[in-house]
């Protein structure tokens, strides 16, 4: 069994990752840190994990554990990933791993004189809702692939939350945009050209809160939009000339319905449904994340995908201070 640390007590650990690392095959939560010792202790009483730790330090000097999950504000992913790294532990750390493509050399170099493990945890590319749509792609279901349109919006104003906090790491690229980003490279195996965008900041936060993209893949577009300040949405579609593909909740399937993929041909005389009942995508992450560790074969985010993911978003930032098209 893989043993855990958990560095912090964030909300999306608690709720969704700690949960499905206790339910796992081949691994287990064995600390939990906090800068608040007593926070540590009732989340770890919470989930009957053994160790709690009051600094993040001293739970990567344990020996209690042999990777760790981290779940802390994005401005801080890329410090204790490396900190973890020289300590000699597995590091599973949640999206964004970084604000820029170049921070995340770094992160490699720790990766490489420590030999261990880093992943982003983009729990999508583990889910069989999203191999389903790249098996289909590379089956040619829907025949020549030319457009792919997605949208991931929420509604959040709450100036305390981090995605409100540029200091964080907040804004709706870094926290939703990275979806549809991650989404259509894993499923079509190709990457960005050039991009246009518009992107609108509030003005009280700074934030980004919406972005209208269009990105040039070469054979196909991608266009999508993102906002923190809409009413709730999720979509994406794949369309070809013999038919299209539509994932109907395609990243956080227990709030916004059903796992289903949709297959319908050229004619829209046919359809069929491909449905995932309770897929558990932050468990089958874990498991692989686990293998992986142990040096068995097994497919799990690479720095090296991470960074050309950032390298997209950081041209759409680029794009939207300008007219037209923008390099990747």
């Amino acid at each position: 069994m893989l043993r855990f640390g958990i560095l912090s007590t964030a909300k999306i650990g608690r709720e969704l990752v700690v949960p499905a690392i206790q339910d796992a095959e081949n691994c287990v939560v064995t600390a939990i840190a906090s800068r608040d010792l007593a926070k540590a202790r009732a989340m770890a009483d919470r989930f009957s994990v053994p160790h709690a730790f009051g600094s993040y330090e001293e739970m990567l000097a344990s020996d209690t554990i042999d990777a760790v999950y981290i779940p802390l504000p994005t401005s801080q992913h890329v410090e204790w990933a490396i900190k973890a790294a020289d300590a000699g532990k597995h590091v599973l750390c949640e999206k964004p791993l970084a604000l820029k493509a170049e921070e995340i050399d770094a992160v490699i170099a720790a990766r490489e004189r420590n030999k261990v493990l880093i992943s982003e945890a983009y729990m999508v590319t583990y889910s069989p809702v999203w191999r389903k749509v790249r098996a289909l792609l590379a089956d040619g279901a829907i025949g020549r692939l030319r457009h792919v349109q997605g949208a991931f919006t929420y509604y959040n104003r709450d100036p305390g939350n981090m995605r409100n906090v540029p200091a964080l790491g907040g804004g709706g690229l870094p926290d939703i945009g990275v979806y549809p980003a991650i989404s259509t490279r894993f499923t079509t195996g190709r990457e960005p050209l050039r991009v246009q965008a518009t992107t609108e900041r509030d003005p009280e936060f700074g934030t980004d809160i919406y972005s209208s993209v269009r990105a040039d893949f070469g054979d196909f577009e991608l266009s999508f939009y993102i906002s923190t300040q809409l009413a709730a949405r999720q979509v994406m579609v794949f369309h070809g000339d013999k038919g299209y593909i539509e994932v109907k909740s395609p990243f956080n399937a227990d709030r916004y319905g059903r796992e289903e993929v949709e297959l319908t041909n050229q004619n829209h005389g046919q359809s069929q449904l491909f449905r995932f009942q309770d897929a558990r995508q932050y468990k089958l992450e874990a498991e692989a994340f686990s293998r992986a560790a142990k040096g068995e074969p097994e497919e799990v985010v690479t720095l090296e995908s991470s960074r050309l993911n950032q390298k997209f978003i950081d041209a759409i930032y680029r794009a939207s201070e300008r007219d037209g098209w923008e390099p990747v």
